[in-house]
């Protein structure tokens, strides 16, 4: 960042503490020591430390993978008591709306800066660069997250990385410059991406306060937390983890409008596995009319998602690659040896049975009780369910937490939301009868 600002230079240590001061000045309501606002903020404030540990060297890694997996499970532990709250007060902030919104916006033009200087994390520029990047200089750094990370992407990412290949050859093309700058164009393109993931998280958390909270405080309280939090900055060219994470929360906004949630989550579930988890929790949500209909939206999703991969793919194989690759199967595989990375590297494979099964046992919980739920179930099982995909996953368990970020910060301010329940869904047959007597009859329909 001192190409663009002289003399400013801030580490990860200290962009901690600099954050957790400003956090707590903002948002711990101190006239209340005991509040549940406060608990919800230490629980997130906790998750920091834990990725800090993994960047301070191979000394670190072991303690913060055991602190990750602690606060994740800590976390999965109160989105599933989150129901029993039911005295939920307003508790606003210590900041009004437009001093957040001023913080929100000079904190996202810092960090904006941040990611345009800093190198790109080794795992992004594999999934998304087609040429690798190896002549950007930024791709020749190391993993900014943990080394030895191992995430895989499904067949939507395959899209965008055809979309960054053909738009990094077009460039290249009109600009007439050497095939060696594609890399650093490519680069550009998945920082660019990255930013507009960010914003559109931020934006939907805003969304989500006005129009399904109905506080925009609440609003501007979880897109100005998420951005200030140092989780966020520690990973900010993760686009494969904030990505589908934006598709949630945007999924979350539309909750009113099964296919288009439907839609979203399904593009989400083509990123990564996590969001597929999702699925029979909202299908459950929206019953058996509205469970049809989204549905109807993942598998259309799926087929068109499968079909322009398969257009634009050079053969079966790639195309098998991209659509079934990204599903890890040596996961599937219980006595399988993880890397030392991961905390499966320090307790041993027998763990992760027990918790793999417990994880979908959740998941069946989760969606047949409650039989009629609202929004006040949907959000923090959801979260529960991405929090639950952390403690089993082999690989770097627990160090995603980009994936749960968002979905935390609702269940954090969610204010009560008893009468926020699926959309009425009305038949198609009704919906043709109703309209065919109405469009059969001139002067009725003139009256209408």
């Amino acid at each position: 960042m001192q190409n663009f600002l002289t003399g400013y230079q801030l580490s990860d240590a200290t962009w901690l503490y600099l954050s957790f001061v400003l956090i707590l000045a903002v948002y711990f309501k101190f006239s209340r020591l005991w509040s549940l606002r406060n608990l919800d903020l230490l629980l997130l404030l906790m998750i920091s430390p834990g990725l800090l540990m993994l960047r301070s060297g191979d000394e670190w890694q072991a303690w913060g993978t055991w602190w990750l997996m602690g606060v994740s499970s800590l976390g999965l532990v109160r989105s599933l008591l989150d129901v029993l709250f039911v005295r939920r007060p307003r508790l606003e902030q210590n900041m009004n709306a437009a001093g957040m919104s001023f913080l929100t916006a000079a904190t996202v033009v810092f960090l904006t800066t941040k990611l345009l200087t800093d190198p790109v994390q080794k795992e992004t520029v594999r999934a998304l660069a087609p040429t690798g990047g190896l002549t950007s200089e930024a791709a020749m750094a190391t993993d900014v997250l943990t080394p030895g990370t191992e995430s895989s992407s499904g067949p939507t990412t395959a899209l965008v990385k055809r979309a960054v290949d053909s738009l990094s050859g077009a460039v290249v093309q009109q600009s007439q410059a050497s095939s060696d700058q594609r890399g650093d164009v490519e680069i550009f393109m998945i920082r660019g991406l990255a930013i507009l993931s960010h914003v559109a998280v931020i934006i939907g958390l805003l969304v989500v306060g006005r129009q399904v909270f109905g506080d925009p405080d609440l609003g501007f309280a979880m897109s100005s937390l998420y951005i200030l939090m140092p989780c966020t900055a520690y990973d900010l060219g993760s686009v494969i983890q904030v990505l589908p994470a934006a598709l949630v929360v945007w999924a979350i906004c539309c909750y009113r409008s099964p296919f288009v949630a439907g839609v979203l989550l399904g593009l989400a579930s083509g990123i990564l596995f996590f969001p597929a988890f999702l699925l029979p929790v909202w299908w459950s949500f929206y019953g058996r009319r509205g469970g049809s209909r989204f549905a109807l939206a993942v598998g259309l999703t799926a087929v068109l998602v499968v079909g322009a991969l398969w257009f634009v793919s050079r053969g079966g194989n790639e195309l098998v690659e991209s659509t079934l690759g990204y599903v890890r199967w040596t996961s599937l595989q219980i006595w399988e040896e993880s890397p030392p990375q991961s905390i499966w590297g320090y307790l041993g494979p027998s763990w992760r049975l027990p918790l793999l099964v417990a994880f979908l046992v959740m998941v069946v919980a989760t969606t047949l009780w409650p039989r009629e739920k609202t929004l006040a179930h949907l959000i923090p099982h959801s979260a529960a369910v991405v929090l639950g995909a952390q403690l089993w996953y082999p690989y770097q368990g627990g160090v995603y937490v980009l994936w749960y970020l968002p979905l935390l910060l609702m269940v954090a301010f969610r204010p009560m939301m008893t009468n926020h329940q699926a959309p009425e869904i009305t038949p198609l047959t009704g919906w043709f009868r109703t309209n065919s007597k109405r469009f059969g009859n001139p002067s009725e329909a003139v009256r209408v």
